[in-house]
């Protein structure tokens, strides 16, 4: 089985496809709701999205250890070799890899004097448009920001509500579909949109 895993390359130029891929990731998180294609491995294991891939391989490494939740935990292997990250505990680990909105009060949350030692949740999703539309307003934003990715939980407005009212600790949010990503940083509020 790991050996399977193990066929599927990482990035094509890694150099060049990391710091494409963190600079799209920069950009996801200053300008929170917007879209941003990722320069994405060729062929990553399924159940790996191409930009989630992109995501794990520019930001998971051997001082960032990961949590892979679901059906990513057959990752391990494949995420160890390309990045040297071991995996972690939920409670303990950097990133989380999940398909499903994980409890954020399972996760680090930082401290008001280190709130950066806090988790941040890269999130696979369907699509990142053609869901309910919620309205996005905080730092990066001019006025408002319109999003509707698919797959976040019912209750995930009221679930982000008590992670910004952590703020400054809480939890990042990246959201992958297809080759796009867009960030959630826990200094935006969501609301829905009536």
């Amino acid at each position: 089985m790991a050996d399977h895993i193990l066929a599927h390359p990482g990035f094509a130029d890694p150099v060049h496809d990391a710091q494409s891929s963190f600079r799209a990731l920069l950009q996801a998180l200053a300008r929170p709701g917007t879209l941003h294609a990722v320069a994405a491995p060729p062929d990553p294991p399924a159940p790996l999205s191409p930009a989630t891939a992109a995501v794990l391989l520019t930001l998971v490494d051997s001082d960032a250890p990961v949590h892979l939740a679901g059906p990513f935990a057959l990752l391990a292997p494949w995420v160890a070799f390309h990045t040297g990250s071991g995996e972690a505990a939920a409670d303990g680990a950097a990133f989380v890899l999940a398909d499903a909105l994980p409890e954020f009060a399972a996760l680090p949350t930082g401290s008001d004097e280190i709130p950066e030692a806090s988790a941040t949740v890269i999130l696979q999703v369907p699509a990142l448009k053609g869901g309910p539309p919620l309205i996005l307003r905080g730092p990066g934003i001019e006025t408002m920001q319109e999003f509707a990715p698919l797959g976040l939980p019912g209750d995930f407005v009221a679930r982000w509500a008590a992670n910004r009212r952590l703020y400054p600790r809480g939890i990042d949010l990246v959201l992958c579909a297809g080759d796009r990503i867009a960030g959630l940083p826990r200094s935006t509020t969501v609301t829905e949109w009536r």
